[in-house]
Formats: C-alpha cells, sequence, structure tokens
C-alpha cells in the first residue's frame, strides 16, 4: 500500500503470565496477536510479507497464522494474477474473519443495537439519521482543519486516513486509476452498521464533503467485505472544490 495513516499500536490483547504459566505462553500470545493486528491493519497478505514486516522467521508466522485459521480467526484466498499466467497455484493470502476482528474490540455492540432500535421505533428513522450524522460529525471535527488543509483530493484522503487510524479504524490510501482508494481495515461498530446502515451512509457523505469531491463506497466490512473501501477521485467536480474549507459536516 502507499500510504499508511499513523497508528498507535494496541496495548491490549495480549495474553498476560499468570502464576505457574511459563513466559514462553505470553511472548507467543503476544506475537500472535502482532501478526492479527497486522492483517487487521494492512489487509490481505502472504506469510512472506508478515514475516518480512514483523522481523520474523517464515516458519513462525506460518505457525502463527496456522493457529489463527483453526480458532476461525483467519481465512484464505488466492492473490489475484497479474501479468502472463504462469505456473504453479497463486500465492495464498491471509485474511482476519469477523471472528478475528473481534479480538481488537466490538464492546457495547449489542447495548447499541438495542438503544438504536429503540431510538428507530419511538422516534422514527429520521432520527436514527440524525444520531448517524451527530456520531460521524463528532469523530472527524476534530480533524477537519488538517484534512481540509489541502485542496488536493489525494492530499486530503491521505490526512483523512491518518485522523481515521487515531480513531481506531486502522485506514490507509492507495493509488487506484485516475484516484485513491482510501481503505479502513477496522471498524469498531461494524456490527451496528450492519443492522443500520444510516451509519455508513452517514459516514459516506461526510468523507465527500470534507474532501470536497464525490466519493464512491466500493465495500464495507458491516457488509461481510474484508475491508470498507472508498474510491476518491483524482479530480473534484465543479462546484466541490474547497466546499468544505469553511462548511460543515452532514450533522
Amino acid at each position: 500500500m502507499k500510504k499508511q495513516g499513523t497508528s498507535e499500536r494496541p496495548t491490549g490483547g495480549a495474553r498476560t503470565a499468570a502464576a505457574g504459566v511459563p513466559v514462553q505462553v505470553t511472548a507467543e500470545g503476544r506475537t500472535r496477536h502482532e501478526v492479527a493486528r497486522l492483517l487487521l491493519e494492512q489487509g490481505p497478505m502472504s506469510a512472506v510479507a508478515v514475516a518480512e514486516a514483523l522481523g520474523i522467521s517464515p516458519t513462525a508466522v506460518r505457525r502463527h497464522l496456522d493457529a489463527l485459521l483453526g480458532d476461525d480467526e483467519a481465512e484464505t484466498r488466492h492473490a489475484p494474477r497479474r501479468g502472463p499466467r504462469g505456473r504453479g497455484r497463486p500465492a495464498k493470502l491471509f485474511l482476519l474473519t469477523e471472528q478475528g476482528r473481534a479480538r481488537f474490540g466490538h464492546a457495547y455492540d449489542d447495548l447499541a443495537v438495542s438503544a438504536i432500535r429503540f431510538l428507530a421505533e419511538h422516534a422514527g428513522e429520521d432520527a436514527v439519521r440524525a444520531f448517524a450524522e451527530r456520531r460521524v460529525a463528532a469523530l472527524v471535527e476534530p480533524h477537519r482543519e488538517a484534512i481540509t488543509r489541502s485542496d488536493d483530493p489525494a492530499d486530503r484522503a491521505e490526512a483523512l486516513a491518518t485522523a481515521l487510524t487515531r480513531e481506531g479504524y486502522a485506514a490507509s490510501t492507495r493509488e487506484v486509476g485516475a484516484g485513491e482508494q482510501l481503505c479502513q481495515h477496522h471498524c469498531p461498530v461494524a456490527h451496528v452498521a450492519a443492522e443500520f446502515p444510516q451509519l455508513c451512509e452517514a459516514e459516506t457523505e461526510a468523507f465527500a464533503q470534507l474532501l470536497g469531491t464525490h466519493v464512491q463506497r466500493l465495500a464495507t466490512i458491516a457488509r461481510g467485505d474484508a475491508a470498507c473501501t472508498t474510491h476518491v477521485p483524482a479530480d473534484s467536480p465543479p462546484g466541490m472544490q474547497g466546499r468544505t474549507s469553511n462548511g460543515g459536516t452532514t450533522a
């Protein structure tokens, strides 16, 4: 990937040593958590790429990947072929399942879903929409100045990825054709958004306003995809350039 949002490494998730438990078990748990964290932040990766990124042996990485597969925390897919079709099997890529993402936290999902259901039943769909817009505004508003500092959609997309990573979304950008793809490899509210897509819709609209261009949501974790992917075109359409420098969000 071309650009990676600045990320604070998670401090939770590693096992702690208990009385009578060898320290080696704790080290194994920490390394496995790092392997899972890398898959979370970078998306589908080969075992060799994971080993290079973490600076550990491919044999050790495969042991941890096999354990994640055995616990249904990871799954595999074949890498897309590029160029002439060669001999041999296509490379195998590893990515986290929904169960694997859960180790990084989906706290209070049931409570949140129940609360929004209550809101929808007693105040209507407009209230759910207003809640979604208010939530995404609170998420991105502290980063508005940093994101809108440039008029270039690609620069804004990179700044937005950095902001989202700081908010726990493990985001990055990469060049794709005539534009950028903004990828969010983790979504703390994915389970809630699966039932209430208004959260994703409000987020997409807020991104368009911040980036100063029309954007297209291509995939979401809430729908079962490996990442939330948003296409950001290279050129802003007439009337959008600079639109968000002083404007508000959808809230």
